[in-house]
């Protein structure tokens, strides 16, 4: 895309939908509080502001890339379409029987999550393949026939299919597949094989029913979306983030909107790889914080970490296990219910907890006047100081201190004999504590010391707390970049467009068939580049190939990076080389003896990124000055101190801000403590350093 090209990144999100747009290389960006009713509607108005900021107009827009929650909500919330689900005889049950893990093992009173398709709205055919894909009992069309009858009798928006094993071979479920849009063409119908062809039952019967169960409402918001933007003069193409981090075409996000689960997380790891690659920096951690949730990403070689599962809609303390799986490529991340939104209360072991409950937009935190009455995280930031009430979101919403004092001595402060202030304190060192235990075990889990890693921070939280995080987490240094606040927004301008195509194909090493498994990538690499046309500018693509590996016996793989080339039956002594050199970084050695499997593969086509203007780190030149004074709660003084407050747009390179401070701008305000020093860099960024 060349530098002159007007192109706008939409990121809504629980609490606020980010705008940013870019031209000639200059950037402008808005927050507007998420409509939740046609969150189109706070679309149209952001991009409007950030086009008259340009001086442009909506025709001028050449490019408009979208990410969103609304899928992750409806998930949530469960408020998708009503959904029938056929899957073979004898597997009506699978949904709701899960596996046998347990994600509390001492709860005695564990309670597991519903199935996203209750028991009378799951159907049954009289069908089987066997494990390689051989038909062992074939369906009959007359209990086809008798079954769509059913369906059609149920009144259904949408239909999920998902017969055992077809995801070696879909044939069974294409044809009741074209059964059923022959008698019912205006129901939505999704099939396992086409949107997870994976392995696991549970995961991928989870993960077709969950794309059935949101594709009509995606599909409505996104004709909604475009109608809405042509209606008003604006004319550009609209593309989607996926969540594995690409950008793809608004017809394939309609048709499966699945891939949109976890969009908006994905364009901020995208957002901080792009920092990485300007400071040359190959162990990163990306802290992002909105108005729900706070999501953190290892970014290492200056590629966002990623899998081919994860959960969503987690309903035991954010605990692994407890949610919904989903069986799709995705920016791996933990994800927990700490948003600037999320609302504090006190357990029966009277003790402060913090979300997963969010106060979002409507009614919003206390502090935001529109009738909320629970303390929230903002809440707590505006009583400590951190916040100011009169330039909130550059001045468009007046905060309330009275408010935010009201709801948490009530609710927080009075049960514990505390001051609203003291509260506030104690709500802030609790989310805190939770993000950064989350930060060191997802580094752990990958066999990594965060204490080695530099932090990236965006989001309208994530600087507020930065500081802190760090302390707990032992990390020496945070880069805040500019344009922080809607940094996801920022991120999707940054994605390449790319598809990742994954399927399960079994295969041990001692029986390696290089024939087979080159049919397999050429088809992979096939369905992966025509999503990829559907968008993409002119250019040869970047194509990656992974291998899903483990030893025989073991019961999950690790991913094994492999050249894309034509495989030849001797190849299996390199693969066996990659898979023991990919083991002993998780876990320390390799295992003599037993035999090695391959269990999925993944082909990633993406186009390729523009390079970067590298960022030579400066030291400070001059010693800025503040603007004025505030007291503000600084852990590590352990009371409130005298902190400077700063405009960051005022702050030229090379200017010096010594904690405890605040650098404050129009989407976010950096909270220096009085053990960090910020100095600012060529590119804009806050690089700020522990003393």
């Amino acid at each position: 895309m060349n530098a002159s090209s007007c192109r706008v990144g939409v990121d809504i999100g629980g609490t606020f939908t980010d705008i940013a747009l870019e031209h000639n290389g200059v950037m402008h960006s808005t927050k507007v509080l998420t409509d939740y009713t046609k969150p189109e509607r706070a679309i149209l108005k952001g991009v409007n502001e950030v086009v008259a900021a340009a001086g442009l107009t909506l025709g001028d827009i050449d490019q408009l890339i979208h990410g969103t929650t609304l899928a992750t909500n409806a998930l949530i919330e469960r408020r998708g379409a009503r959904t029938a689900f056929i899957t073979t005889e004898g597997f009506r049950d699978t949904l709701e029987m899960r596996t046998e893990n347990r994600f509390e093992q001492y709860d005695i009173n564990i309670s597991l999550p519903p199935p996203l398709i209750e028991r009378e709205h799951r159907y049954t055919l009289h069908e089987r393949l066997d494990v390689n894909g051989q038909v062992l009992i074939a369906p009959s069309r007359t209990e086809i026939d008798e079954l769509v009858e059913r369906i059609a009798a149920g009144d259904y928006e949408s239909v999920a299919i998902g017969f055992i094993h077809s995801y070696v071979n879909g044939a069974h479920e294409e044809q009741l597949r074209d059964v059923l849009q022959a008698r019912l063409p205006q129901v939505s119908i999704s099939i396992s094989s086409e949107v997870s062809p994976q392995m696991r039952e549970f995961e991928r019967f989870n993960t077709v029913c969950a794309n059935a169960y949101v594709k009509p409402l995606i599909k409505s918001y996104l004709d909604r979306l475009v109608v809405t933007l042509e209606e008003a003069g604006g004319r550009c193409p609209v593309f989607m983030i996926h969540s594995g981090g690409g950008i793809i075409s608004v017809q394939s996000a309609a048709e499966f909107p699945v891939r949109l689960v976890e969009s908006g997380p994905a364009g901020g790891a995208i957002f901080a790889a792009d920092v990485a690659r300007k400071y040359g920096l190959n162990n990163v951690v990306s802290f992002d914080m909105g108005g729900t949730t706070a999501k953190i990403c290892l970014i290492e070689n200056k590629v966002p970490k990623t899998a081919k599962t994860f959960e969503v809609a987690r309903t035991y303390r954010f605990k692994k296990g407890s949610g919904m799986p989903i069986s799709i490529p995705v920016v791996e991340m933990v994800e927990i219910g700490a948003g600037g939104g999320s609302i504090a209360s006190i357990d029966s072991m009277r003790q402060i907890r913090v979300g997963p409950h969010s106060a979002g937009s409507e009614p919003g935190p206390a502090c935001y006047n529109r009738g909320g009455e629970q303390p929230t995280i903002t809440d707590a930031n505006l009583l400590l100081g951190r916040l100011d009430p009169d330039n909130f979101a550059g001045g468009s919403l007046l905060l309330s201190v009275e408010n935010s004092s009201a709801a948490m001595l009530q609710v927080v402060g009075s049960p514990l004999g505390l001051d609203a202030n003291t509260a506030a304190y104690g709500v802030c060192e609790v989310v805190d504590e939770n993000m950064a235990n989350a930060g060191r075990v997802h580094a752990v889990e990958s066999g990594k010391d965060i204490g080695d890693f530099t932090m990236i921070t965006f989001g309208g939280g994530g600087p507020l707390h930065a500081a802190r995080l760090c302390e707990k987490m032992g990390v020496s240094r945070f880069i805040v970049p500019a344009g922080a606040g809607v940094g996801s927004a920022i991120g999707f301008l940054r994605a390449p467009f790319g598809y990742e195509a994954v399927r399960s194909s079994f295969t041990r090493l001692s029986a390696f068939d290089a024939n087979a498994v080159n049919d397999l990538i050429d088809d992979m690499t096939s369905e992966a580049m025509g999503f990829l046309r559907q968008g993409m500018p002119e250019g040869e693509p970047e194509l990656e190939c992974t291998a899903f590996m483990r030893y025989v016996g073991q019961g999950w793989e690790i991913p094994v990076d492999m050249p894309f080339k034509a495989f030849v039956d001797t190849d299996v002594a390199d693969f066996k080389t990659r898979f023991e050199a990919a083991y002993t970084v998780f876990f320390g050695r390799p295992i003599e003896g037993p035999d090695i499997e391959v269990v999925s593969w993944s082909v990633k086509a993406s186009s390729p990124l523009p390079p970067v203007d590298e960022v030579v780190q400066i030291n400070a030149s001059y010693r800025a000055e503040p603007i004025t004074y505030r007291q503000v709660f600084d852990v590590v003084s352990g009371g409130y101190v005298k902190a400077g407050i700063y405009e960051r747009e005022t702050l030229q390179v090379g200017a010096r801000v010594d904690g405890p401070a605040i650098i404050a701008e129009r989407e976010t305000s950096t909270f220096v403590s009085s053990s960090f020093v910020a100095t600012v860099q060529p590119d804009g960024c806050l690089l700020v350093i522990k003393r």
